[in-house]
Order: structure tokens, then C-alpha cells, then sequence
């Protein structure tokens, strides 16, 4: 689907504990971990594991010497080996770590792998984590609360997840308010699942993000890239799990400031309109732009604080906790528009983002526990302007304009149960709700249209000044948009043997109200643009040529507000199979079906069952973990989210009208219009009318899906070092996304000697790209629907199919926390190769998931086939901590990233036609085909961030000074360029090549906290 005019056009303590690389079947969503170890001899001995809340449970050691106690809600323990009811040896603080098995062996009557060591605050246990995790299979990387008091990292799930191997920033042009988003193992950014303390916190509306915990409130989370068990899924991307602190006996009280002040960053680069030569017969839109200001960033700055604070310990000793904290993060800064925006002013934003958690644990006795977990997030935006006189690059007074106010507020309420019915026997059930508000206003809304493009107007008219108004956006959302979620898990876990056997439900229901889009002031904005003479400013509506200099004016139309819901249901069953000592398999099966309803709650898209198998090994190669080879194979299914029914399944307006114009009034509106066209024109026929939900998709359509293979090993180096290799494979099987070419239903239903005079052959459908898919067309008298089969042929694609394949090679070496430092890095070589990114778009920052331009049409996917916008070749990431003294530690993190694919995007043929009536947006570039790549690639990038940390002893290490450094060497280059090559046939758009996403200036911040 055509995308909207898009937004930038129109507004133009102490020293880490451990750090965990691990493979495992471990669940994505787990909560909880495991211990397990071998013990000499098993006559008459039992383990009896207790946590800092009093928490008991004991394993009786089998015949093998074998031992494992698993569902453990992660924590620290005391790890005792009893014989005939008296104590032979005990390990204190056992830190477990989630969705891992933590080996605890023992001797016979002696240490098993050495004393605790204490450094600062932080204790660390030799043989509290293995160098190696044997019980596991999934590829994944943990880091813990202890880490992100010290490493030098943004205060988000995103920035933590960067330091996993093969996760890269995702299009700045699609964000979670003000959160980033992330690509996992060249996966689009919206394939992606995010989970708190075991609860589904992804955006409900359009999978773009989730919420995460306040910083200081993260115990541990789990980065995800690939590989997990059958027991969770609806995610081809990757997974951000993570788990909120608790109570615990001891009570704890703190509170943290940070401060990152504007007088000690850096600015942004100025932006400037690329100069190049061109093609003999092209011409730029404006000739007189090209090597001049676009955008002034010089002080383009902001000063971030955060107040966070937290009381955490039991209400009942051993039975009743509380954990509760509260953070503020506040940032106002300083932004100024370009010179093309529909304003020339420079904001002043402020944003606003308080959270608060809270957790409740209750011991109800040994067998039964009970967690409630309650989390608010909000995410404020809002803005003022003053005046920009780019002649003179200074600030004048204030507008009395304000910014849309942009306030997304979610709330999480989860409640989990945990009964340990027997020794063996183990029933897990979750249930969560969570709300969305999602809110767009603007206090002081205008009642004029948006005015884009004024650079583009007729000098002859402005006399070269260009003619705005007051209204700053082109869209804002209804009063009273929002989702709701609801969620159940049941799982039940038994242990028999060798097997440990696990079966489920994963169920979710989402609620999208009033989302979507509305035009501003009257209902529609104006875009003002320029071609060369003589040519049809949209030769595809045959738009008659404005005549004289070429300027002209469209009157724009853009609506889509409406209402939808999704239910997502699944089952599992999964063996852990300890084969042998050395042997593990995870042999699993998950069943996932997907339900899309419309505002009428009648559903778009049902899908039958889709079966995904997963298998797992792993081989304990020298039975003391010092070398595992292990291997992963799986199916994954993605679900469509709610917003597909945006512009999809529900009523949606995007037009555009044509005029030349002979004078332009004080508010920036045409006046004198000369019809240049047959009227409002839409290339996906969207004119206000609602879909048939039995027409817009198929019966047959097929959810998203990737399989995926991972082999690799992990192997120690002596005594103080890791290594590692692992190779990953992934091949999107089928894709989603929609099609516009209604002529094609026409061909095919005159090919079966249908008259379709009396049927209503949508515009656009929803389909699997390249495969057969059975459409129902509807009578227009309403008495039924002729079915048509639609092949990949059928669409003109020929073989052509959705395709996305990624390969990567993963190489590491770590030291682990021994003599006061430890360290990682991680090298990964990847090709991500194809035709599809995935949900969306980024070259051109379309964020309609599963409802891009691409597969609108056959001639749109033409040299479409090329490297992937996500497609990263080189990665180098580091990071690492030393402990000079008991009170100084020193810390750093490093990425060295080669740079994303450039793509070119103009209009079709030699002979620059448009066939389907959508501009610049064919795989040609300069009349010649151009695919993804071949216009080359962006700059590398190199951020190096440095933290110190200061923590005296007079205050008994409970006081700690911060100092960090981001991107110390200041490098601010390109992350993303504009694609669009041609303003019109013959005219070659002056933003081209622009770039419009770059990487942060260097910043600093300070910070200060006291625990006690």
C-alpha cells in the first residue's frame, strides 16, 4: 500500500557479577531458573536449595548422582548437600540467572570449585554460574542488575539489547514514542516480542516496540536472538525478557540522579542539500538548492535528568514482600525544523517519562507461591516554538504554536501462581491485563491546512518568501485512542526420569480503539512542488502538465481512524531429554492460530492450525563443560497485528488532487485553481468506503513464518577465558503483505468467463506474495461471492515470491570475572539477502506493517532483490569492567558497524513512466534498474562509550559517583538517506541522498546514588 506522506516531509556500584552468553531451550518468557549438579555419591543424599525469602525446596540425588531442582523463581540461594539428614556441604550465594541452569556440584565432604569471593558490594561465587551452561540450547545473552550499575549504557531495553551479537538499531524513522526500536538477525522491527516478569509487553497496536521496567528496577533481561523452545513463539525477530527485583528479608532502601547537561554535548551536524551532477536531460526540482543549508542543528541539544528511588524487603519474614520503586526521566532540549518545513521555527520539547513498579511476593508455603507485578509507563511529548530566521540562524520570538501533545500511557497488571505439587510435578499460571492510552492533541489546534513544501512555491507569487501558516502537523489521532490487552498461561512441567515433560496454553487477546489517523484544520493539507516543464506531474492519473515553470499544487487527504481486535491462542508440548550424561534434547511442537477482526468485529483473517516443530541438542562433550557443540532447528509464526486493520480491513481516505494556482493567500491556501486532473485520485482506491472483511483477504492465507537452524560450540580456554563460534541460518518461508493491482482480478476473472460488470473486485487485498491464494469477490446484489484463485502468475510476479534469507557467523571470546575485570568480544559476519524486509519499510519509513508499497504491484518488484535495509556486514562489539580498588571501577562498551545498504527509488523504465500511478518508488535510478545496494552503502560507524564509577569506603560503598562518556570521539555520520530519486519525470528531487538519520553527538552524564 502507497504510504503516507511521510512525517519528516511534512515537519521535516560495583564491578559486574556476571554476564552469561548461553544456548538452551530455555523459555523466552521465563521467569524462573533452575539448579543441577552431580554429587559423589547419591545413597541416601538429598539438596535442599533456600532463597533470600525463605523459599525451600529439596531433590532427592537419583542413581546416577544426578541431581536437578527447576521452576525457581530467580534469586540468590543457599545450596545444601544433606546425607541421612545432616549437613556434608553448603554453597551460599547461588545467583541464579533466568531461563538457565545453574550447575552446584559438590565433593565428597569437600569444596567443589572454589570460595566466594567479595569484591566491593558484589559478591562472586566461582561455581555460582558454570563457564559453560550445559542444560540449555537457546542463543541468547543475560545481564544483570549489578551490570547496569556500572557499564556506560543508555537507560532502556534497546541500548542493553545492542550488546548482544547480531541485534542492530532499527530505521530512526520508526520509534515506540521516544524509545528506538531494534532488528534481530535481519528481521524487520516489528517482528519482535517484549516480556515483563513473564507477561506480553509488545506495542498492542502494531508490534513496534514494548514497554520495559524503570532502569533501576531491572534485575535481569534476557536478549533473545534466536533458537528458544517450543513453549513460546509469535516472534521472528528476536525477544527482550525482563524481570523486575523483589522483596527479600533483608530491607533495602535507595535512590539515583543522573543528569546529562546540554553545556557538556556535543551538537549535531548542519544538513546540507546534496550536490551531485546529473544525468543528461535530468534537472533538479530547485537548481538552486543543491550544496546549500537544508537543516541547522548547531545547538540542537537537550539536558536529560532522572530521579529514581525504591523501598524493597518483607512485610511477613519468609512469607510476604514488597518491592517498589518509581523513576522520573525528564529531558527538555532543543530541535529546529528544516528549511523546507511547514514552519520555520525551532522547538522547544520537553519529554516526560515517569514509571512506576511495584511487586508483591507471597510465600504461601513451601509448594505454593504467588507473584503480583504492577507497571506504569508514560511517555509525554510536548513543544513550543519560537521563530528561525535561517538568513541569520537565529532564534526570534515565540509563536504562539504549540506542538501536538503526544502522551502514550500503558498500564500492566499481572498476577502469576506457582505450585510445586510434587518433587516432580510443577504448575505454573499466569494472567495479565494491560491499557493503553494513546493520545494526540494540540492544545491551541489550528483551523488552517498544513502547508508543505512552501519552498516549492511559485517565486512570482511569494516574490521568494515563502507563505506558511500556523498549523504544525498533517494528522492527529482521536481523543480517546487506545488498546487493551489480556493474557493467560498455563503450564504444566513434569519430570519423569530422564525427561522433563512440559505442556500449555498461550493465549492473548488485544483491543485497539479508535486508532489511526485524522487530518488537521479543514481535513486536508497542501503540498506544493515543483517539475520540469512539460512533464505530467503524475503520469499514471495522466495528470495534465502544469504549463509555464512547472509548479503546481496537490491537495492531500489522509483519514484512518477506526477500531479492531486480535485473539492469538496456542498450545505446546516439549521433552528435555537427558539421553545420557552428556546428552540433551529438546524434541517440541507448538500449535499457533491467529484471528483478525474489523471495527464490526467480524473477522478479516482466520487461521487454521500452524504447526511449528523445534529441535534442539546439545553434547557436554568432555562431560565437565568445558566444550559443548550444540545445534537448534524451529519453525516460528508471526501474527498480523491489530493495526492491519488500518487502511486494511477498515474504512480509510488517501487522496490527492491536482491544480495549478495563480495566487497564494496569507495562510498559505492556493487561490486561482486550475484543475489539472479528473479530481481526487487515490492509487489504492481509498475514497472513505469500508472493506468487505469476507473480500480483503483469503480464505486460505498463510501467517508469516521462518525456520531456522543454529550450530555452534562454546568452548573454555584454560582456566580464566571462553570462546565461542555459532553459524545461523533464517529463511522467510511466507510473508504477508498487501496488493492494489485489481486490474489483475479482472484479467483472471475474464479468463474464467466471469462477468464481473456485477461484482465489487476490491482494490487492495491482503495475500502471501508468490503463492496461490482463493479471494471471495462479492456481488453487488449481495446474493454471494464468485471464489478466485490467484497465483503468483496471476499477479504478473511470474516466480517471483517474498524472500529473505540471513546468514551469520558469530564468533566471541570472553574473560570472565576473575582479577578483578572481566570482558567480551563478540564478531559477527552477516548477509541479509532478499526482496522483503519484512512488516515494513525502511527505505522509506513506512511503518504500515504487512501494508507496505512493495507487492502493490508486479512492476514495483521489479529488481527489487537485493541487500536488505537491516543488512549489516560487519559487526564488532566489546564491553567490558576493572575494579582498580575497592572504590574505583572502570567500564566500557564498543560498536564498530559497517553500514546499512543505500536504495534508489524513481521512476519506471528508460522512458520514466508511471505505470500504477506511484511516482518515484520503481527500482530504477536514472532510467536504469537499481537494486537495493547498488547504490552503494553508508559510512561505518565506530561509538565508543567509558564509565567510571566511584564508591568510598567511608560510607561503606552504599554512596557511589558516576561519570560517563558517550560516543567519546564524536563521530556523527549517516545511519539512513533518503531513497526517493525524482520529484517527477525528468526532475530529480533535491532531498535525494539527504541524509536523514545520523548518530549521536557525544554527551555526557553524571550521576550520584546511595543504597542503604
Amino acid at each position: 500500500m502507497t504510504p503516507s506522506i511521510p512525517a519528516n516531509r511534512l515537519k521535516r556500584t560495583a564491578l559486574a557479577v556476571i554476564l552469561t552468553s548461553f544456548i538452551g531451550a530455555a523459555a523466552a518468557q521465563s521467569t524462573t531458573g533452575s539448579v543441577y549438579g552431580s554429587v559423589p555419591s547419591a545413597a541416601g543424599t538429598t539438596v535442599v536449595v533456600q532463597s533470600d525469602t525463605g523459599l525451600r525446596r529439596s531433590a532427592t540425588v537419583d542413581a546416577n548422582g544426578r541431581y536437578t531442582l527447576g521452576s525457581l523463581p530467580v534469586g540468590r540461594y543457599t545450596v545444601t548437600l544433606q546425607r541421612d539428614g545432616q549437613v556434608v556441604e553448603t554453597r551460599t550465594d547461588v545467583q541464579l540467572i533466568v531461563g538457565a541452569g545453574t550447575e552446584v556440584s559438590f565433593s565428597r565432604g569437600g569444596s567443589a570449585g572454589g570460595d566466594a569471593t567479595t569484591l566491593g558490594t558484589v559478591n562472586v561465587t566461582a561455581t555460582n554460574v558454570p563457564k559453560i551452561d550445559v542444560s540449555n540450547t537457546v542463543s541468547r545473552s543475560v545481564i544483570t542488575s549489578e551490570q547496569l550499575d556500572v557499564l556506560p549504557l543508555g537507560r532502556s531495553a534497546e541500548a542493553i539489547a545492542l550488546l548482544a551479537p547480531g541485534v542492530v538499531g532499527g530505521s530512526g524513522a520508526f520509534s515506540n514514542g521516544s524509545r528506538s526500536v531494534l532488528s534481530f538477525g535481519g528481521s524487520s522491527v516489528s517482528e519482535n516480542a517484549y516480556y515483563i516478569n513473564g507477561f506480553n509487553a509488545t506495542n498492542p497496536l502494531n508490534s513496534l516496540g514494548g514497554v520495559s521496567l524503570p532502569y533501576g528496577s531491572i534485575d535481569q533481561q534476557e536478549t533473545f536472538t534466536g533458537g528458544y523452545g517450543a513453549s513460546y513463539g509469535r516472534s521472528t525477530g528476536g525477544v527482550i525478557n525482563q524481570l523486575g527485583k523483589r522483596g527479600t528479608n533483608e530491607w533495602h532502601f535507595g535512590f539515583q540522579t543522573t543528569w546529562q547537561p546540554d553545556s557538556l554535548a556535543e551538537s549535531p551536524r548542519d544538513i546540507l542539500y546534496p550536490d551531485r551532477g546529473l544525468q543528461e536531460g535530468y534537472e533538479f526540482e530547485d537548481p538552486t538548492l543543491p550544496g546549500t543549508l537544508y537543516r541547522s542543528r548547531r545547538g540542537d541539544k537537550a539536558t536529560r535528568t532522572t530521579y529514581s528511588g525504591y523501598v524493597s524487603g518483607p512485610l511477613i519474614e519468609d512469607r510476604l514482600f514488597v518491592h517498589l520503586a518509581a523513576e522520573q526521566d525528564k529531558s527538555d532540549g532543543v530541535s529546529t525544523a528544516s528549511i523546507e518545513s511547514a514552519q520555520q521555527s525551532r522547538s522547544h520539547y520537553t519529554i516526560d517519562a515517569p514509571k512506576f513498579y511495584g511487586k508483591i511476593d507471597w510465600n504461601i508455603n513451601d509448594s505454593n507461591t504467588l507473584e503480583y507485578t504492577r507497571l506504569q509507563n508514560t511517555d509525554r511529548y510536548d513543544a513550543y516554538y519560537r521563530d528561525f530566521d535561517y538568513e541569520t540562524r537565529s532564534e526570534g520570538e515565540r509563536t504562539g504554536t504549540f506542538a501536538n501533545t503526544t502522551k502514550v500511557k500503558d498500564t500492566y497488571d499481572v498476577f502469576k501462581f506457582t505450585s510445586y505439587l510434587t518433587d516432580d510435578l510443577t504448575l505454573s499460571a499466569l494472567w495479565g491485563r494491560s491499557k493503553q492510552d494513546n493520545l494526540d492533541s494540540n492544545p491551541l489546534s489550528s483551523g488552517n491546512p498544513l502547508i508543505s513544501g512552501a519552498n516549492n512555491q511559485d517565486p512570482s507569487i511569494t516574490g521568494g518568501t515563502p507563505i506558511r501558516n500556523d498549523q504544525p502537523a498533517a494528522n492527529d489521532k482521536a481523543y480517546n485512542a487506545g488498546s487493551t490487552s489480556r493474557g493467560l498461561r498455563v503450564d504444566l512441567q513434569y519430570r519423569i526420569g530422564d525427561h522433563e515433560i512440559t505442556g500449555g496454553i498461550d493465549n492473548m487477546t488485544f483491543q485497539g480503539s479508535n486508532e489511526g489517523e485524522a487530518m488537521t484544520g479543514p481535513g486536508y493539507a497542501w503540498i506544493y512542488s515543483r517539475i520540469a516543464p512539460g512533464s505530467s506531474p503524475s503520469p499514471g492519473f495522466d495528470i495534465t502538465p502544469p504549463g509555464g515553470e512547472g509548479y503546481f499544487v496537490q491537495k492531500y487527504i489522509y483519514s484512518t481512524t477506526t477500531s479492531m481486535s486480535l485473539k492469538q491462542k496456542a498450545y505446546y508440548l516439549e521433552d528435555r531429554w537427558q539421553v545420557t550424561p552428556n546428552w540433551l534434547l529438546t524434541l517440541g511442537v507448538r500449535n499457533d492460530t491467529f484471528t483478525n477482526y474489523n471495527s464490526a468485529a467480524v473477522a478479516y483473517v482466520e487461521t487454521g492450525d500452524q504447526w511449528a516443530p523445534r529441535l534442539g541438542a546439545a553434547w557436554d562433550v568432555f562431560g565437565d563443560s568445558s566444550l559443548k557443540v550444540f545445534a537448534n532447528l524451529g519453525r516460528y509464526y508471526l501474527a498480523l497485528p491489530n493495526s492491519v486493520a488500518i487502511r486494511g480491513a477498515s474504512a480509510s481516505t488517501y487522496t490527492r488532487e491536482y491544480f495549478t494556482y495563480t495566487g497564494i493567500d496569507a495562510n498559505g491556501n492556493p487561490t486561482g485553481l486550475g484543475e489539472l486532473g479528473p479530481g481526487p485520485v487515490s492509487a489504492n482506491n481509498e475514497y472513505g468506503q469500508t472493506p468487505d472483511p469476507r473480500s480483503v483477504a483469503p480464505s486460505d492465507l498463510k501467517s508469516q513464518y521462518q525456520d531456522e537452524l543454529i550450530l555452534g560450540f562454546e568452548k573454555t580456554l584454560g582456566t580464566a577465558w571462553n570462546s565461542g563460534a555459532k553459524v545461523t541460518y533464517r529463511r522467510l518461508q511466507t510473508a504477508i503483505d498487501d496488493t492494489c493491482d485489481s486490474d489483475r482480478i479482472y484479467d483472471k476473472l475474464d479468463a474464467m468467463g466471469v462477468d464481473s460488470s456485477n461484482l465489487e473486485v476490491p482494490g487492495c487485498v491482503i495475500f502471501n506474495p508468490g503463492k496461490t491464494n482463493t479471494f471471495l469477490v462479492k456481488k453487488t446484489d449481495g446474493s454471494g461471492y464468485v471464489p478466485v484463485s490467484m497465483s503468483g502468475a496471476d499477479w504478473g510476479l511470474g516466480s517471483n515470491k517474498a524472500k529473505r534469507d540471513y546468514v551469520a557467523v558469530d564468533l566471541f571470546v570472553e574473560h570472565p570475572m576473575s582479577n578483578n575485570w572481566y570482558g567480551r568480544l563478540d564478531y559477527t559476519w552477516s548477509r541479509s539477502f532478499g526482496n522483503t524486509e519484512g512488516q515494513v519499510k525502511s527505505d522509506i519509513g513506512q511503518d504500515d506493517v504487512s501494508k507496505t508499497q512493495d507487492w502493490d504491484s508486479s512492476y514495483l518488484m521489479e529488481y527489487a532483490g537485493g541487500y536488505l535495509a537491516n543488512d549489516r556486514r560487519h559487526q564488532l562489539k566489546g564491553y567490558g569492567a576493572y575494579q582498580f580498588t575497592p572504590e574505583w571501577t572502570a567500564s566500557a562498551t564498543l560498536r564498530v558497524m559497517s553500514g546499512a545498504p543505500k536504495s534508489c527509488l524513481g521512476y519506471y523504465g528508460a522512458d520514466q513512466s508511471d505505470p500504477i500511478a506511484y511516482g518515484s518508488a520503481y527500482h530504477y535510478c536514472n532510467g536504469s534498474p537499481s537494486r537495493p545496494g547498488d547504490a552503494g552503502r553508508q559510512p561505518w560507524t565506530t561509538r565508543v562509550d567509558l564509565g567510571v564509577m566511584y564508591r568510598p569506603t567511608f560510607a561503606q560503598q552504599r554512596l557511589g559517583f558516576g561519570l560517563d562518556v558517550f560516543n567519546v570521539f564524536n563521530q556523527r555520520r549517516a545511519l539512513q538517506s533518503d531513497a526517493t530519486y525524482q520529484a517527477g519525470p525528468d526532475t530529480v528531487s533535491n532531498l535525494y541522498g539527504i541524509g536523514t538519520y545520523f548518530t549521536a553527538p557525544r554527551t555526557v552524564r553524571l550521576s550520584a546514588s546511595y543504597d542503604f
